[in-house]
Formats: C-alpha cells, structure tokens, sequence
C-alpha cells in the first residue's frame, strides 16, 4: 500500500478534533521545515560584536581585561573573613549545628537540652541581615520544645534573655575580631 493510503484509512478511524489537531501540527512542521513559518520575536536586532560587550558592561554583565588590576566592586565576603560569621560559630560552638548555610546566611541549631532538664530542649536559628556589626544585622530566634512523654511534645516560639545575651556576645566578639583583622592587615 501506498503512503496516501494509510494516512486515508488512519484519518477515517481517528474523531474530527483528532484529525484537526494532527492535520494543523503536520502542517506547522511542515511549514517550520519548509523556512516558511518564523516565529514571531519582540526583541530588536542584536547588537553585534562590540557594541554588545560595551552594552555588557554598562550594564555589569561582563568583564574587561583593562579593569583587572583595579580590584572589584563586590562586596562578597568569605566565611572565614566575615567576623559577624565567625563570631557566630564561636559563641554557638557548644550546639549540635544541622544548618549552616553561609550564602544562605542562616545558621541553625538542633535540638538542645542541658543535664537538668531531660523534657525541655531549645533550638536556636540565627539569620544574618548584613555583614554590618551592628544589632539589627541578626535576627535571632529561640524555639523551646516541652515534652511530657516521648510522643507528645510542644514547640513554641519564645521570647527569652537568651536572644538578646546571644546578640550582644555575638556583636562584642564580631568586634574584637574585625579589631583584630585590621591590626594584622596594618602590619603587613
């Protein structure tokens, strides 16, 4: 049998939105094959060469081999630069960390419960705002979780000194370790 057979007996057997669905998807392959159909495109004509890179980095987008030696302009810092960082990881280092996530700038604790306490247990998440040593650059929240059997527990938000000292420790340390940091830059 011939190739128009077929397609004659296939489109016999096949629903009338069936057979328009599959004759108007032939034809635009077909048509897009053919060079016959473009699509349509919004955008204007693509600035070429260099024109495009000078519009790349107007826009900063790009890099020019002329600026490399004059340093960059972000203010991406490493983690073990950073002393707000640091002096985080410093002051929670007796916690059970399960998120630390500098890009993210989330530190978080697991759950933690001293000797005295055996059903009451607190988690600690710090969220860094800025890299600024200051108070409003960390936004530190404490969960407290009461359990009166193994199954049935309770987590709440609080509202405790625990915060606040943390904040203050975490700022006094930041700061004694950016003192430090510039000591050691000025005498190299």
């Amino acid at each position: 049998m011939t190739l128009r057979i077929l397609l004659v007996n296939f489109l016999k057997k096949m629903s009338k939105t069936l057979k328009i669905t599959v004759i108007l998807t032939s034809l635009l392959l077909l048509l897009n094959e053919c060079g016959i159909y473009k699509p349509v495109d919004s955008r204007k004509v693509p600035v070429q060469g260099k024109e495009r890179a000078l519009k790349n980095l107007k826009e900063g987008r790009g890099i020019s081999l002329k600026d490399i030696g004059k340093g960059g302009k972000t203010s991406y810092e490493f983690s073990s630069s950073n002393p707000m960082w640091r002096a985080t990881l410093d002051i929670l280092d007796f916690l059970p960390l399960t998120t630390v996530d500098y890009s993210g700038g989330v530190i978080i604790s697991d759950w933690y419960s001293d000797q005295t306490s055996q059903n009451e247990s607190i988690k600690i998440s710090v969220r860094f705002l800025s890299n600024e040593i200051q108070s409003n650059s960390l936004s530190i929240i404490v969960h407290r979780k009461l359990c009166s059997t193994a199954t049935k527990c309770v987590v709440k938000k609080i509202s405790s000194k625990i915060e606040e000292e943390l904040k203050v420790s975490i700022i006094k340390k930041a700061a004694l370790l950016d003192k430090e940091s510039k000591e050691k830059k000025k005498k190299k």
